[in-house]
């Protein structure tokens, strides 16, 4: 006696196992968030006839909140930047002032570099403020990786038009990403390198953003150190605690 299964459940039953594109978006997301993370990394901001360097200490708790304080160099040592919620935030110690920054900056240069303010602050959501679907997969380097396409909700406020994601199949590392404009044009191409053991977890530790139409310009960010999921409380990411900083 032979049983039929009708298709439908069949594809039923695969779907069930499979992982939707917002799920892997999300495991990407959480693999370099964590719960908390503090870190200390290097930007270098690279131009055809000049390269300049900056250091900066990072703390986040959740997508909600975030911190970077600027160590150096000298000219920009203790300048910060606060997100809080939907609240952005720049201490100008230089004119020991609180400057609190319109989403229509989110778009522009982050402290002069080829990353927008969104980009380093964080004030939209790759999880919540993007619809994902999955268009393919690609192998880049040695790693086999999702296509995933990121079209931004109707309500939410964001920098991008569309976004593209590779994201390894295996570890859930964003491997490459690509920025378009309203017009449909590519603005950035963001590479992630060095993938490296850091305090629990594999990661990506070097990252390169590449303007389309900026020959020989680019930005690079790198982590020197990571720490994951240590307590950070609440009252740490305020307005009080920007100018207070060590």
């Amino acid at each position: 006696m032979r049983i039929v299964i009708p298709i439908f459940f069949i594809l039923s039953f695969l779907r069930s196992f499979s992982q939707s594109a917002k799920e892997i978006v999300q495991k990407a997301d959480e693999k370099m968030r964590g719960n908390t993370m503090q870190a200390e990394m290097i930007i270098k901001t690279i131009r055809p006839t000049w390269t300049r360097e900056m250091q900066c200490k990072i703390w986040m708790k959740g997508n909600n909140q975030t911190m970077i304080q600027i160590t150096s160099p000298a000219k920009d040592k203790g300048i910060v930047f606060l997100k809080r919620k939907k609240e952005v935030w720049n201490w100008m110690p230089t004119l020991e002032r609180n400057i609190k920054l319109p989403p229509s900056m989110m778009s522009q240069s982050w402290m002069g570099t080829d990353f927008t303010n969104d980009d380093l602050i964080k004030e939209s959501s790759i999880v919540e403020d993007y619809a994902h679907s999955i268009i393919g997969d690609t192998v880049i380097g040695n790693w086999s990786c999702y296509i995933i396409r990121m079209i931004p909700k109707p309500t939410a406020a964001v920098v991008w038009s569309k976004v593209i994601l590779c994201i390894d199949k295996k570890d859930f590392l964003e491997i490459h990403s690509r920025f378009y404009d309203e017009d449909g044009q590519l603005i950035n191409t963001m590479n992630s390198y060095d993938i490296k053991f850091m305090n629990d977890r594999i990661i990506p530790t070097r990252f390169e953003m590449i303007p389309a139409d900026k020959k020989g310009q680019k930005t690079e960010m790198i982590y020197k150190n990571i720490l994951y999921n240590k307590p950070i409380d609440d009252g740490f990411f305020s307005v009080e605690k920007m100018k207070i900083l060590n």
